[in-house]
């Protein structure tokens, strides 16, 4: 499993838009598993810091203990929607999987300043991230896998 900084020496294009399209959001959307294997979406934020994506949650949230249980995530994130006579203007959307890695280091929680009450921190490891966006007349999907590199696809 890469960090962010991995992914961006691997893929520095793919990881650009990517970090471009979800510094423009706040809120993303966070897939878990839960027990029993089905899976839950939440609300989550990420954050940037030395080389390594991150997310946080309330002490004892859903998706804090899935992802104690089952570290593996995905984390959607999507732009605006196009202007509806020029579809190509859509920045288009990312998509990341990996697993999050829970870091309890007193020192670490100290440096992002969490409040003080049992918060959940979590180092975000990723083995793909996607982004899908419109060109002319044709879908773009640019993924990076793990192990694998960069592809591109076309549809129209």
């Amino acid at each position: 499993m890469g960090s962010w900084q991995e992914f961006e020496q691997q893929a520095p294009e793919l990881a650009a838009a990517a970090r471009r399209l979800m510094d423009r959001r706040r809120h993303k959307v966070l897939a878990t598993l839960r027990r029993d294997g089905s899976p839950r979406v939440s609300g989550v934020e990420t954050q940037f810091k030395d080389g390594e994506l991150w997310s946080g949650s309330m002490p004892g949230a859903v998706k804090a203990l899935d992802l104690r249980r089952d570290p593996r995530m995905a984390i959607h994130v999507s732009a605006d929607d196009p202007d509806e006579g020029d579809p190509s203007s859509w920045e288009g959307d990312v998509k990341l999987a990996g697993r999050a890695v829970e870091v309890l280091d007193p020192a670490v929680l100290a440096a992002f300043e969490l409040p003080d009450g049992g918060s959940h921190l979590f180092r975000l490891e990723l083995t793909e991230v996607v982004r899908t966006w419109v060109e002319g007349d044709e879908l773009v999907i640019e993924s990076w896998r793990e192990g694998v590199g960069v592809r591109r696809f076309r549809r129209k």
